[in-house]
């Protein structure tokens, strides 16, 4: 039996904990406060078999409707941050515009970038997450994370073992408990400036007019174009199936306009796969995950 400070809950519907506002229920969900929570459940989870997902801001996925087996352990309340000097360490279930906002507060620049970006810190890391051609990996020092068969390790940056939206995270079974970011001092005055900068752009680009996971699919400098561009050369935003729709002010986002299922999102995705290699010869990479019971 499970024993946690933090939340737990069974049958817990998992629209209410993701970007998409879709997804059926956890068969558990729990929400651990503190690293030694985490390991708790996940050494549990390991010794009984059980399957676990770790699920942190809710961007990035796409959760079937029909739910997740085993338990779902949500990092929401795994959060805080810490400074010396210019180094800034935060819980992996801190928001990343906490994180941007703090380094702000301590005189910090190299965290701009990231402002206003959805998700977690665990997430962005896992993501090794790009925006503005700057990315978590550019000012990453260390992240601390839980090895269901080692307990708590740390992994240094190694520059080599991370590339464009691919972190060593993606091919292990860890979870990213926190993370240190080594940044520099800057001034405060431009500091804001640009992180209120990339918050009017994303407003700009509608990124926050629909419930959405941000961009469906990676950009791939070969194709000679952005991914929204080459969907919107197809004549594909505003393409709908159900509740789901091709966002109309940028081909590569695909938005919730109301009572849309998880299905009808991965229809669409495969759809948008569909047309642009068969019309243009491009196999596009999705960026969204799939979670769940399929």
């Amino acid at each position: 039996m499970i024993k946690i400070a933090g939340r737990l809950e069974e049958d817990e519907l998992l629209a209410g904990h993701t970007s998409f506002r879709l997804g059926g229920p956890a068969d558990l969900f729990a929400a651990p406060r503190t690293p030694e929570e985490v390991a708790r459940i996940v050494t549990l989870c390991a010794r009984e078999s059980v399957p676990c997902f770790v699920l942190g801001g809710g961007t990035n996925i796409l959760v079937s409707d029909k739910g997740v087996r085993g338990v779902v352990i949500d990092l929401t309340l795994l959060g805080g941050l810490q400074a010396e000097g210019s180094l800034i360490t935060a819980l992996g279930g801190t928001p990343v515009s906490a994180l941007s906002e703090f380094a702000l507060s301590r005189g910090l620049a190299g965290m701009e970038f990231a402002y206003s970006l959805p998700g977690s810190v665990g997430g962005a890391v896992w993501m090794n997450a790009r925006c503005y051609e700057r990315e978590v990996s550019d000012v990453l020092e260390f992240v601390d994370y839980l090895d269901p068969d080692f307990g708590q390790r740390r992994l240094a940056m190694r520059r080599d073992e991370w590339d464009y939206k691919v972190s060593p995270f993606q091919g292990m079974r860890g979870v990213i408990l926190r993370a240190g970011f080594r940044l520099a001092p800057g001034n405060p005055r431009q500091v804001e400036d640009r992180m209120q900068e990339h918050r009017q752009d994303r407003e700009k680009k509608g990124h926050f007019l629909f419930p959405c996971a941000g961009s469906v699919f990676k950009n791939n400098r070969a194709f000679g174009a952005p991914t929204g561009v080459i969907v919107d050369s197809l004549g594909m935003k505003g393409r709908r199936i159900g509740g789901a729709q091709v966002a109309p002010f940028h081909g590569n986002i695909i938005v919730n306009t109301g009572g849309a299922t998880a299905r009808d999102v991965l229809a669409l995705i495969e759809l948008v796969e569909d047309e642009v290699r068969r019309r243009l010869g491009f196999h596009l990479e999705r960026e969204v995950l799939l979670v769940g019971e399929w």
